[in-house]
């Protein structure tokens, strides 16, 4: 996966997503929305054809940071669900 930044202010991060796919990008929207702070989060796909995908995170604190936070949320819910997995579910 490649990141870039498209735009990058005090309170608002736009970043450009190649080589994944935008589900990966609307959980972290999904984690972003729970946040107080973050005022807008927006995702797209911008062609099909070209695999690339925006989001753009405006915040009154850290959008970078926000991201981070997001991304760390993610990642547990996700270990969480594959524990369940492991020890309840497949005996």
């Amino acid at each position: 996966m490649k990141v870039e930044a498209i735009r990058s202010t005090t309170n608002e991060l736009s970043l450009s997503f190649t080589g994944t796919d935008i589900s990966t990008l609307y959980i972290i929207q999904y984690e972003l929305e729970k946040n107080p702070d973050v005022e807008f989060v927006g995702v797209i796909l911008k062609h099909p054809l070209t695999n690339e995908c925006w989001m753009r995170v405006t915040s009154k604190s850290d959008p970078k940071q926000n991201i981070q936070d997001a991304v760390d949320a993610a990642i547990s819910s996700s270990n969480e669900i594959k524990d369940t997995l492991t020890t309840d579910v497949l005996v």
